[in-house]
């Protein structure tokens, strides 16, 4: 492949969540004690103008953040006029600069009153999810097309319930269940809620999924490789085909299969150890081909303080999108993770995934060398070998 021209419309942009960014949220991990709460963050809350200036120098026709539930609904069935109002200006700020909002409606941490009702495990969680949904979207219906209702459930469900790190720290392999469960249904009647006060809306998911590699294709390999896919790439999109205008796709793991997981070479690694491996994101796209879907690229990116494998990462995904494309793939857009450095979850601010770097002293935004390298790509479309 030497020259690869991307598709006029393609969408371009980078991704963010309102708790990692924004600053000032109460929530169930502002208190599940001071390893989770992001306190300012980015002060992005503040300063979106500022930041979305940015996104449009860097040449991004589209962005993806996140709607923060528990600014929105502080107390069970209340809704916040104030942040509506500062939601409502967001997404006119992105639209003033010609760029697409995909709306996320929930990454991860859930309201105070929710979390003390049992969270995620709650047998009322789709009704409580949908009623939130339908309040954003007759808000916001006539800015927004792209709605991202759940963002990578499985990777909640996992840190929060089977692996018992995240809040609220309840490790339980039948709570697991139940959470994906729940959440297969609350994505359900959020779609059908949406559509109704929308038809026109596009909904789908942002789906973490993992090139899984069956090393020299051994037959035992080949077996862990089957049931793995089943379970982590496929299982939940199953569950939701019916419900889904596209596929947001969250790609950053390789895992290489060898009489067991996780037996990569780890050649290149981000500063988080997470392998480098750009072709997985071919793979991955071509088995979500079997759902006939269009597929965005809501996330994809490494931690990278000195900014040296940003570039190259980024060229080499989509180096590998683009021949999934050329394989009939239908991708329509990328979203690089992040735009801003951010509070990286239960691994705090140290990890730098940006397109803009952060001074957290003074909030300073400095934008990266390899965020003018991906805009390049943006302008020309297109992708030298």
């Amino acid at each position: 492949m030497d020259k690869f021209q991307f598709p006029k419309g393609f969408l371009w942009g980078a991704a963010t969540s309102a708790y990692q960014v924004e600053g000032g949220i109460k929530n169930d991990w502002s208190e599940a004690g001071e390893k989770f709460d992001a306190g300012k963050a980015c002060d992005h809350y503040n300063r979106f103008e500022e930041d979305f200036n940015i996104v449009k120098s860097l040449g991004h026709n589209a962005h993806r953040f996140s709607i923060e539930w528990s600014r929105i609904e502080p107390e069970e069935g209340k809704w916040d006029e104030k942040e509506i109002e500062h939601y409502r200006n967001v997404i006119k700020a992105l639209r003033n600069r010609g760029i697409e909002p995909f709306v996320t409606l929930w990454h991860w941490p859930i309201p105070l009153w929710l979390r003390n009702k049992g969270g995620a495990k709650l047998k009322k969680i789709p009704l409580y999810f949908s009623r939130y949904a339908e309040k954003i979207v007759s808000e916001f219906k006539n800015n927004v097309i792209f709605w991202i209702t759940l963002n990578e459930p499985e990777i909640y469900a996992t840190n929060s319930y089977l692996k018992g790190v995240w809040p609220p720290q309840k490790k339980n392999p039948i709570s697991y269940f139940l959470i994906i469960r729940n959440l297969i249904k609350a994505h359900r009647e959020a779609y059908k809620m949406i559509k109704k006060i929308q038809p026109n809306a596009r909904i789908g998911i942002a789906k973490n999924n993992i090139y899984f590699e069956a090393y020299q294709n051994k037959i035992v390999n080949r077996i862990l490789k089957k049931f793995i896919d089943w379970w982590w790439n496929f299982y939940f999109l199953n569950q939701i085909k019916n419900y889904q205008d596209f596929i947001g796709l969250n790609h950053y793991f390789h895992n290489r299969i060898n009489y067991g997981f996780n037996k990569n070479e780890n050649l290149k690694v981000s500063d988080m150890g997470w392998e480098l491996y750009p072709e997985g994101i071919y793979h991955v796209l071509k088995d979500l081909k079997r759902y006939k879907k269009p597929i965005y690229i809501t996330e994809n990116g490494l931690a990278d303080a000195n900014d040296e494998k940003r570039e190259k990462f980024i060229k080499g995904h989509l180096y590998w999108m683009a021949k999934a494309i050329q394989d009939g793939v239908d991708v329509r857009g990328y979203f690089y993770w992040s735009l801003l450095d951010n509070f990286e979850w239960d691994s705090g601010f140290w990890p730098r995934f940006g397109l803009v770097e952060i001074d957290y002293k003074i909030m300073e935004r400095k934008i990266r060398k390899s965020a003018l390298e991906y805009k390049k790509i943006i302008e020309n479309r297109c992708l030298d070998d």
